[in-house]
């Protein structure tokens, strides 16, 4: 093994060392040869590197920093299209599509680039869509004091698309967080119509 193989827990929270073993042993239960040139860097740096990458969210440290500016009105925010991928954790597969989210400022806005940052670092990590929906509501109301946050996920989910019933198909989870206003429901609504129709 080379010196990189033999690193154990790291500061980006994965232990190499199992996971270069768990994937030798996967290979070597679908009858490949772990060390046949292709797959030597799979087990060794390949695959614990990916997953070092895709779980980021549940390393507090690799949390985007949510600097805030004073609210200058309550008018609702709206962020659509943000691009997420996951990994589903019953087959750890990915599943993958597009957030849409929206608050009603409190004292404070943040910058636009940073809800799509927060999207990205909550989707790292094993997960359900459904959960992942809530914990990016959840967290934007509490990291932004806001008194109104939407979320609305779409994604297509490998474990339906590459097995099971084989079929690519859309699923959408929703979570809100406080309580919008007929206004501000027809706006998100809007918003989110005018994003999924330019797909």
């Amino acid at each position: 093994m080379t010196q990189h193989s033999r690193l154990t827990q790291t500061e980006d929270g994965i232990d190499r060392e199992k996971a270069q073993r768990a994937t030798r042993l996967l290979l070597e239960a679908l009858g490949e040869d772990p060390d046949r040139p292709g797959l030597q860097d799979t087990w060794e740096r390949r695959v614990p590197d990916t997953f070092a990458t895709l779980t980021e969210g549940t390393q507090r440290e690799a949390k985007p920093t949510m600097r805030t500016f004073d609210a200058e009105s309550e008018d609702l925010v709206v962020k659509t299209g943000i691009p997420f991928y996951s990994l589903c954790e019953h087959h750890l597969l990915p599943f993958h599509g597009t957030a849409h989210v929206a608050y009603r400022p409190g004292e404070e806005v943040v910058g636009l680039s940073k809800l799509a940052r927060y999207v990205r670092w909550q989707s790292r990590q094993l997960t359900m869509q459904e959960r992942l929906t809530n914990d990016i509501a959840s967290g934007l109301a509490d990291e932004l004091d806001a008194p109104l946050v939407l979320v609305e996920m779409n994604a297509t989910h490998l474990c339906e698309s590459m097995r099971g019933i084989e079929t690519e198909s859309t699923t959408t989870t929703r979570t809100t967080i406080g309580d919008p206003t007929d206004v501000e429901r027809e706006r998100f609504q809007a918003a989110v119509d005018r994003a999924e129709g330019q797909r």
